[in-house]
């Protein structure tokens, strides 16, 4: 697999490669707004296995694709041999604007899933441009394949995986909010139609764009570290039967500024017509 380049406006936005054998999955960074003020992370102290923008799921029957250590019920936190690797199998297509590709979620040498995934970048102002992101995670086994994540093992308010933007850690905590609410503690776990984190010079509005994706709570964090996911599994285990896919698109608007609330839900709507 060789890199993508992703341009909006005549201007690279986005770089798009391969895992190493640290992270196991393929994952955008850096990401930068329109004026080159980057709003992704890869490897931090505080969390070594976020890698930018990625698709990371803790728990693919039993299998971990988040990286780190996995959560086991009545154990915690533990160090386990279960780790999967998502490999690129081929472009669909390439642009400057976007590409799609096919990958194999493996672990122990089988194939678990196979995603087809989709991103293209568009711009919306001057000063800010949209990444839609959309993956498609089929069964083409002859079981039915769950995906669960530290709450469905019995970590309260843990349901992280899915869609996953790790964010750049400053010295002042990003802030946070919805159409209605604000902060990490009332924004977590909800399921707004989009949600905002507003940094240094930058703001993030993730829109979940289609009915299933905006079923799915947000996980937010913004204290400990800035990341936002898109959760399939917070509560209880996703099913995916043999021949059934799982399907989500979220598209994130990439400003620079802050935003206020207002030009924030503009943004969204704009970004993802309802």
């Amino acid at each position: 697999m060789t890199t993508a380049l992703l341009s909006c406006a005549g201007r690279t936005v986005a770089h798009y490669g391969p895992g190493d054998g640290l992270a196991g999955r393929p994952y955008l960074h850096p990401v930068t707004t329109l004026a080159g003020v980057p709003v992704t992370e890869e490897r931090p102290a505080d969390h070594l296995h976020h890698f930018g923008v990625s698709v990371a799921v803790p728990d693919v029957a039993g299998h971990n694709f988040w990286g780190g250590r996995t959560y086991v019920r009545d154990r915690g936190p533990t160090a386990l041999d279960n780790h999967g690797v998502q490999l690129h199998l081929n472009w669909k297509y390439r642009y400057d604007n976007g590409f799609a590709e096919e990958l194999s979620w493996q672990a122990g040498g089988a194939e678990l899933l196979r995603e087809h995934r989709a991103v293209a970048v568009s711009p919306l102002s001057g000063s800010a441009w949209a990444l839609d992101f959309t993956f498609s995670l089929t069964n083409h086994g002859p079981g039915e394949i769950s995906v669960g994540s530290p709450a469905t093992n019995g970590r309260a308010g843990a349901g992280y995986g899915g869609f996953f933007w790790r964010a750049p850690k400053e010295p002042v905590v990003p802030a946070v909010f919805t159409g209605t609410l604000e902060g990490e503690e009332a924004v977590h776990g909800s399921t707004a139609d989009w949600l905002a984190l507003t940094g240094d010079g930058w703001t993030l509005v993730f829109v979940g764009a289609t009915e299933e994706t905006r079923h799915d709570p947000w996980f937010v964090r913004t204290a400990e570290y800035p990341g936002v996911g898109s959760s399939l599994a917070a509560a209880e285990r996703l099913p995916v039967p043999p021949g059934d896919s799982a399907v989500r698109r979220v598209v994130t608007v990439v400003a620079d500024g802050r935003l206020d609330r207002d030009t924030a839900a503009a943004y969204a709507h704009e970004a993802v017509p309802v």
